[in-house]
């Protein structure tokens, strides 16, 4: 794992996309520490960049192309590692190819220079949880070695853990499709593959294509050997078969159910959190955690931050933060989770679309929510102008601060109020993190 050091040094590299969230940051700095010579280039300006920019300045070998992509500068380099939401059909990327520059990702770079295990989750819903689920049993119980985090994680970019890493050590990935692009270009499968479930996201990415959305997904087990384990939902194996030649799979295959978790005591509320279960129950197996160590495990697991989670109460008023719930059905999920044969449910949804259908989500919404209060946006057009007559009352707002205040004024004792907006952020909010970050301060204030 040492060569890496020597491999980038004096490399020409490109990064496309700095961004804001850290990750960027993260990859920038530990190939500036080894002697690449980098050029960043970013559609966001100087000044929106201004924090970022900010923990680069003691590095002279980078240099910046901001506000803008150039294909001039696409034309020579001897690498490209490009941000996960770069568009499929980028002209630059095109560009890039045809110049003979290989393309890479942060986590799959990362995998081409170690020798250490790697456990990769990927799914349209629960993968953070399977995740951190995973993460947090064997850091506790793996004693051959470290477990490491990456991937899909806020902040953390995952190509400086080479730094880190010891050859009997395990790094646990959450990885989206846009990531899996990355190990299909470097043609690499993690060692342990967890497949949650696919269903319809990103289709203002993929132009509505779902199975180009389904390929970059079948990455996680595509490459893998008869070594390799793939471990998947039933929902996710039901549409494997139907999308891909089952027969070409190598890995040994796992299809969990809810027979897997029986007797196991968890906070995690809601069905869907049963696959989730299920499927991290099944790599602690793999990985020989005991009986015990595993339902430790699932007891004293919290939910994650934005996945169904009760952050306050007050005035007997409960508020829950499911703000990583930005599909039609990861809301519809959070809808039947909480309601209990009473409409006490004051929803915060809506915004960007992401080229989805709501017409399922209006309908459970109608049986289930007391009050509605939108974020504006596309979504939120397209859902106002397919309304059925038993609609609950609702309110549009361009801010979180109007949207809690809004929520409030509709909420009584034993009322819930959730945040779950079943589309995209931008427009409102700087991005997920910050929607969540500001419903948060407002609940509280």
């Amino acid at each position: 794992m040492e060569n890496y050091k020597k491999y980038f040094k004096n490399k020409r590299i490109i990064i496309m996309g700095l961004g804001l969230l850290g990750r960027g940051i993260g990859v920038a700095k530990f190939l500036a520490k080894y002697g690449a010579n980098l050029l960043i280039t970013d559609l966001k300006t100087e000044e929106q960049l201004a924090s970022s920019l900010k923990q680069l300045k003691k590095f002279k070998n980078i240099k910046y192309i901001l506000g803008q992509h150039r294909l001039e500068d696409f034309y020579q380099a001897d690498m490209l590692i490009k941000a996960a939401n770069v568009p499929l059909d980028s002209i630059f990327l095109a560009e890039a190819r045809k110049n003979n520059i290989p393309i890479e990702m942060d986590a799959s770079l990362f995998a081409k220079f170690t020798n250490v295990k790697i456990i990769g989750i990927t799914g349209t819903r629960g993968k953070s949880t399977v995740t951190k689920l995973i993460y947090e049993g064997l850091k506790k119980y793996y004693k051959k070695g470290n477990v490491w985090l990456g991937g899909n994680v806020r902040g953390l970019a995952t190509l400086p853990l080479l730094e880190k890493v010891k050859d009997n050590d395990i790094i646990i990935l959450e990885l989206d499709s846009w990531q899996l692009q990355g190990f299909g270009e470097a043609k690499i499968s993690p060692h342990i593959a967890v497949f949650t479930t696919f269903m319809n996201d990103h289709m203002n990415y993929y132009k509505n294509d779902m199975q180009q959305y389904f390929d970059d997904k079948t990455e996680i087990f595509k490459y893998q050997t008869k070594n390799d384990f793939l471990v998947i939902g039933e929902q996710a194996m039901l549409e494997i078969k139907k999308r891909f030649p089952y027969n070409k799979i190598q890995s040994k295959i796992t299809v969990v159910n809810e027979d897997k978790i029986r007797n196991l005591k968890t906070k995690l509320i809601g069905e869907h959190n049963k696959t989730n279960i299920a499927l991290a129950v099944e790599v602690f197996r793999i990985m020989k955690l005991n009986q015990t160590q595993i339902k430790q495990t699932i007891k004293n697991f919290k939910p994650e931050p934005g996945r169904l989670e009760m952050i306050f109460k007050k005035n007997g008023i409960t508020y829950y933060n499911d703000n990583n719930a930005t599909t039609p059905d990861a809301t519809i999920a959070a809808l039947n989770s909480l309601y209990k044969n009473k409409k006490n449910i004051i929803l915060i949804c809506g915004g960007a679309d992401k080229k989805l259908k709501f017409n399922d989500m209006i309908r459970v919404i109608a049986n289930t929510v007391k009050n509605i209060i939108f974020f504006k946006g596309t979504a939120t057009d397209k859902i106002l102008s397919s309304l059925s007559n038993n609609f609950p009352e609702h309110v549009v707002v361009d801010s979180m601060k109007s949207a809690v205040q809004e929520a409030r004024k509709f909420a009584k004792k034993g009322d819930i109020i959730l945040l779950s907006p079943g589309a995209a952020s931008f427009g409102v909010f700087k991005n997920e993190y910050d929607r969540s970050d500001q419903f948060i301060k407002y609940v509280k204030k």
